[in-house]
């Protein structure tokens, strides 16, 4: 069957299945090529330039690995990793629920978008962090500190997009729901959200980054589980190969989490 299907091709469309091929490996490769660059020079500035003896030997991609390798084989992990991605999904399913309607509403009348603005933009410009003795004070040590955190880190980049979405939706798609005696919530339903759901999709992605970076300062707040109470503890122990290990996987789960949204809204393109 196979041996058919080749002989069906003819020669000028095997040329354009080549080229084809080879523009969908080049990306995976040059993406490979700098990774590989990026590790080279951490051995470098971790075993090379050092002298023999150094503190920042400890640090060196071999030993790293090596730790690597014992906490993915011990059963810790992967409940730390569990406990910070349930948070993380926690936090962005708040952000979701409050920031979609928030955008639509700003997104849809503009002196409600200029009465607000101000008000987002300098709350958009305070780092989460800073809210963190005021979110101990109000929810303690604990899960409920770190969802506000999150919460709070992942709201305005989904509210801003959403509110770019409704802005920019074909204002024809609208005449035509009118024209079609469509109710206020059947506009919504059928024109708005569809219409808005690339731009939403692309604030998630966003709110995904952020709530990731803030997720590590958030966990070391008095918590027992997560990657930044793993972080505290390497340190804690003075095991810093494994800290540079716990590191690196927080690393790689964000750079997944960051691959699965943009999957999402490329399906969702389609």
């Amino acid at each position: 069957m196979t041996d058919l299907a080749q002989r069906d091709v003819s020669p000028a469309d095997r040329d354009l299945i080549r080229p084809s091929r080879g523009r969908a490996l080049k990306p995976i490769l040059l993406g490979a090529l700098g990774l590989l660059g990026l590790l080279v020079l951490w051995f470098i500035g971790t075993d090379l330039l050092p002298g023999p003896g150094s503190f920042i030997r400890r640090f060196s991609p071999f030993l790293t690995v090596a730790s690597l390798g014992d906490l993915v084989t011990g059963s810790d992990l992967l409940t730390h990793v569990a406990v910070s991605l349930k948070r993380v999904l926690v936090g962005l399913a708040f952000a979701v629920v409050i920031g979609v309607p928030l955008g639509l509403a700003v997104g849809s009348s503009r002196p409600l978008d200029t009465a607000t603005s101000p008000a987002f933009q300098l709350l958009r410009m305070i780092s989460p962090l800073s809210w963190m003795p005021i979110a101990v004070m109000l929810f303690g040590l604990g899960d409920g500190a770190i969802y506000f955190l999150l919460s709070f880190a992942a709201t305005w980049p989904i509210l801003l997009n959403t509110a770019a979405g409704v802005r920019a939706l074909d204002q024809r798609w609208l005449l035509l729901g009118r024209s079609l005696a469509a109710t206020r919530t059947e506009t919504l339903l059928r024109i708005v959200i569809p219409g808005v759901m690339g731009h939403v999709l692309t604030g998630i992605r966003l709110a995904i980054g952020i709530s990731w970076i803030v997720l590590v300062p958030c966990e070391m707040l008095g918590v027992s589980a997560g990657l930044g109470y793993l972080i505290l503890d390497t340190r804690d122990r003075l095991a810093y190969s494994e800290l540079m290990a716990v590191v690196l996987v927080i690393g790689v789960i964000g750079f997944a989490l960051d691959g699965a949204a943009r999957a999402l809204h490329a399906i969702w393109r389609r």
